[in-house]
């Protein structure tokens, strides 16, 4: 794995804010409290998210009384996601750990996220094991997780929990838009890091409201919908497209052979029988989507060539015997090598 020292910083934490004014100066001050005796250097990022209140205000106050502190103002409300891109990309440490800037993910918690990850995992999420949240957000949390669970195998009791530590590598090969930072860990257990949780605690909000309604549900299928068809299909869509084409265009052929073979027996006229628009329609649509899996191919192809090979490759064991170069693996490597002789 890459050397601590690699990085700047030991540890970055990021916090997308959207109209938490009230909220943020507390936080901050239960982050130092919580952090500081551990003797890291750490950096704390606020990302806000175009906030209407006066979080703007608060956030540069908190950064002229604090060197430790970055702030990310982004010019709208782009969501969520985008906010962790922001603060990813802004993130020095070797370890980044994000949580929401409402006080009910407990700071108090990140040494234990920390001593998780020593472990050797490459992302540790929080599970709200008591959620002190109205039933109104329990239920439909409950339903998606366990039908995350379910549709991706990737066993977690809280997929959606704000509160999570994760490896800098890790955290570099999340592309996140929509809603996707609901299924975080999802992403990384498709790009093979290692992925766990432990409970942690979870407060009542004490400012303001919640930023999200019941349509988060509806959302949040559709986006688990994305993220299964980039997984299972991203690298073959032909098997998607093609196999659904292959489908359509033989219910299609069956559907006018059997029209066909009526209309030779003399029994009813072509122009008689409304199925035959079906069954032309079918075969249709199965060449057309078997013309998209091809073109997807293609592009699939073009892009795969661009990729690092090494992109998801832990560690390269190199043997220094009879003379086989000792080099060090490529710059471009997600992780550096190590040599064994």
């Amino acid at each position: 794995m890459p050397d601590p020292h690699d990085y700047a910083l030991d540890l970055s934490i990021v916090v997308p804010a959207y109209n938490e004014a009230e909220s943020l100066p507390l936080l901050h001050e239960h982050l130092c409290a919580a952090v500081e005796p551990l003797g890291l250097r750490w950096e704390v990022i606020y990302v806000d998210d175009g906030s209407t209140d006066n979080t703007r205000d608060v956030l540069r106050g908190l950064h002229q009384a604090d060197a430790r502190v970055i702030v990310a103002e982004q010019r709208r409300n782009a969501g969520k996601s985008l906010a962790l891109n922001t603060g990813f990309a802004l993130a020095r440490g070797a370890i980044v750990v994000t949580m929401d800037a409402d006080l009910q993910d407990d700071p108090n918690e990140i040494p234990n996220l920390l001593a998780k990850l020593d472990e050797g995992y490459d992302v540790v999420s929080g599970w709200k094991k008591h959620r002190q949240d109205p039933l109104s957000k329990r239920v439909p949390s409950w339903i998606a997780n366990h039908v995350t669970a379910w549709m991706t195998g990737l066993r977690l009791h809280d997929m959606n929990c704000g509160l999570k530590a994760y490896r800098a590598e890790c955290v570099r090969e999340l592309h996140l838009y929509g809603d996707l930072h609901r299924y975080i860990p999802i992403l990384a257990h498709y790009n093979g890091f290692r992925v766990t949780e432990i409970p942690v605690r979870h407060h009542k909000r004490r400012f303001g409201r919640s930023k999200y309604g019941p349509g988060r549900l509806l959302r949040g299928g559709l986006d688990l919908l994305t993220v299964l068809f980039l997984n299972n299909f991203r690298y073959r869509p032909l098997h998607l497209f093609g196999g659904t084409g292959l489908i359509l265009l033989i219910a299609g052929f069956v559907i006018n052979a059997y029209l066909s073979i009526e209309w030779l027996q003399g029994m009813r006229p072509l122009s008689q029988r409304p199925l035959l628009t079906l069954g032309v329609l079918l075969m249709l649509m199965g060449v057309q989507l078997g013309t998209i899996g091809l073109l997807a191919e293609l592009v699939v192809s073009v892009a795969q060539r661009q990729e690092d090979p090494l992109r998801i490759t832990r560690t390269v064991r190199r043997s220094t015997a009879h003379g086989a170069d000792p080099t060090p693996a490529p710059a471009s490597e997600p992780l550096p090598s190590e040599e064994k002789s």
